[in-house]
Order: C-alpha cells, then structure tokens, then sequence
C-alpha cells in the first residue's frame, strides 16, 4: 500500500467520523434502539432467571444486528446527495479501498458502541460472567461482518425511492449465519455443554471473507448506481 493511498484512506476516516459525528442523532438511535430491545424482554418474559439466561444470547444479538441494520441506509446516502461520492469514484485510488475506509468509519461509530454498551445489558439478561466475554468478543468479530456485508445492498440502492425498507430486506437473509453463530457462540459460553471456540473462529472466518469481498462488490455496486 502506497503512502499515498494511505493517506487517502486516512482522509476519508477521518472525514467520516466527522460526518457521523455531525449526525450524532443517527447514533443515538441504534444505541437507543438496542437498549430498548434488551431492556424490554426481560419485562415480557419475567424475573426468572433461568429463562432469561437461555434467551439472552439471541434477544443481545437480533438487538445488535437489527441496531445496524437502522443506519446502513445512511452509509453513502449524504455523499450521493451532495456529489462528493462522483469524487471518490474520480480517485487516482483504487475505490475499494476508500470503501473500506467508509465502511470501517461506520462500525467505529455504531457496531463498536454496541459491543462496548453489551456487558451492562447482559447483566440484565442474567447472562453468566463467564458469556459476557464471549459476547463482547463475538459481538467485536460479527458487527464489522454486518457493516462489510450491509455496505453491498446500502450501495445498490442508492437513489431508489425506499431504499431503506429494501436494504433491510436484501441485508437478513445474508446476516443469518453471522447471527446463528454469534448466538451459538454465547450460548455456549453459557454453559450448554459446548465449546465457543468454534463458532467465534468461523466468526473470523466470516470476517476474513467479507473484508475480501465486500469492498469490491460495494464499489462496483456504486459505480452500477451512478451510471
């Protein structure tokens, strides 16, 4: 990687942050979104301990999963409305790459707050000690896979008229597996018999094929947008 392109990616960090920053109230919402989730059904189900240890892993992780899923559509929406995402794609550097700075810029404001906020919510999930660090740990490994994999449908629907509603519906099905075995890993965790290891491995995988994949297939879907 050249110093040059480097310096790009840096930039575009940075200028992301800075626009998210800006746009706190879209944080918010996930944040808000997620401990509204978490905080709700122990209310529905009751005190017992027991049930709520066994739905924990699931409710903490559809929480997180759909929290990021609310702010997906607004990942490159601003720049294709002010023109600046014309000037990424008229870059001397490769797109990808300043596609992955987005993307990365992304989770540092709402997939990473999310893993942050999950020990004090699984505390109230009655989730053992012994999960919380599986969940943070699952949680860090899995929400980058959904901004990477979200990033692809959040391209594609550029300027199209509820391209919220069709992000949300393109992004489940693929977030299935990265749900199965973030809960399965928790759950585990948890002390249903079974080691977590696997699943947070196949977690990485996950991670691994997506930073391989995602990048590129998100900036040829803003080049099929903007043509």
């Amino acid at each position: 990687m050249s110093y040059g392109m480097f310096a790009a990616m840096r930039a575009v960090f940075s200028r992301e942050l800075l626009v998210f920053w800006r746009r706190s109230t879209e944080i918010m919402t996930a944040l808000v979104f997620f401990i509204m989730v978490t905080t709700l059904f122990p209310l529905a189900i009751g005190p017992e301990r027991h049930e709520l240890m066994l739905v924990a892993p699931g409710v903490l992780w559809v929480g997180a999963l759909l929290a990021t899923t609310l702010s997906l559509n607004h990942l490159f929406a601003s720049d294709y409305q002010d023109g600046s995402l014309e000037q990424l794609l008229m870059s001397p550097y490769p797109l990808s790459a300043l596609v992955l700075s987005k993307i990365a810029a992304h989770w540092v404001l709402t997939g990473l707050p999310l893993a942050l906020l999950s020990p004090l919510l699984a505390i109230q999930m009655a989730l053992p000690m012994k999960a919380v660090g599986t969940l943070v740990g699952s949680l860090l490994l899995g929400t980058p896979i959904l901004s990477l994999i979200g990033a692809v449908p959040a391209a594609l629907t550029l300027g199209v008229r509820g391209g919220g509603v069709l992000v949300s519906l393109l992004v489940l099905p693929l977030y299935t597996p990265v749900l199965i075995f973030g809960a399965e890993a928790v759950a585990a965790s948890a002390g249903q018999g079974f080691a977590s290891v696997a699943h947070l491995s196949l977690l990485g995988a996950f991670l691994a094929l997506a930073l391989s994949f995602a990048p590129w297939a998100s900036s040829a879907a803003l080049r099929v947008s903007l043509d």
